[in-house]
């Protein structure tokens, strides 16, 4: 929800570190090198080492915001290259919440657990199939934050990542947590099919 607001700050921070470095760097690089964090992150929490997971998953977060950057500023973007970085942030998505399930499996934890991923699946169908419609009509925004058009809801980047960071932050309320991401992010789906009924031909 507050992803188009927050990525003109994010550039601004991050401009002058991609300048000096980003050349040299190609953006899937980058990307890649994120997965990798991003799984460490986990593995920490698999060992309840919550402090050190929370540090790698800002670090994931702060190389997700370099890999576009360095695309854009250097001319490097590609469909293949937004495709990539997708894919990875939502390996890292799915890695988190296992690996606390794993760390603490409790029945509501892991119920909680389920019930979020769940969740993800069906608020990434409401917007990937919504994407390629889009697409298909050519009605494609100048100002989309992603490779992929993608209608704007309540649980977006910034979100996920103040919702993460909790996890870390509370892990013995972790159940809670996921209980409560799972409901907004339902309602994010609900406000995406409510977009497609207002917006597609019927």
């Amino acid at each position: 929800m507050q992803d188009v607001a927050l990525r003109a700050r994010k550039d601004r921070l991050l401009t002058p570190l991609v300048m000096r470095l980003g050349r040299s760097v190609h953006p899937n690089t980058v990307s890649g090198i994120a997965l990798g964090v991003g799984l460490l992150a986990a593995a920490a929490i698999t060992q309840q080492a919550y402090w050190l997971g929370l540090a790698l998953w800002a670090f994931n977060r702060i190389l997700d915001g370099l890999d576009g950057l360095v695309a854009r500023l250097f001319a490097k973007q590609s469909d293949f290259g937004g495709y990539l970085d997708l894919l990875l942030d939502f390996i890292v998505y799915l890695a988190i919440p296992l690996a606390f399930i794993y760390a603490n499996p409790t029945p509501f934890n892991l119920w909680a657990g389920l019930a979020l991923i769940s969740v993800y699946v069906l608020n990434t169908i409401s917007w990937t199939v919504l994407s390629a419609i889009l697409e298909k009509q050519q009605r494609q925004s100048d100002g989309r934050l992603t490779t992929v058009e993608m209608p704007s809801g309540l649980i977006e980047g910034a979100e996920t990542i103040f919702f993460y960071s909790l996890f870390f932050i509370l892990p013995a309320e972790v159940g809670w947590l996921f209980a409560l991401m799972a409901l907004l992010v339902l309602v994010t789906a609900a406000q995406r099919v409510r977009w497609a009924y207002r917006h597609l031909p019927r």
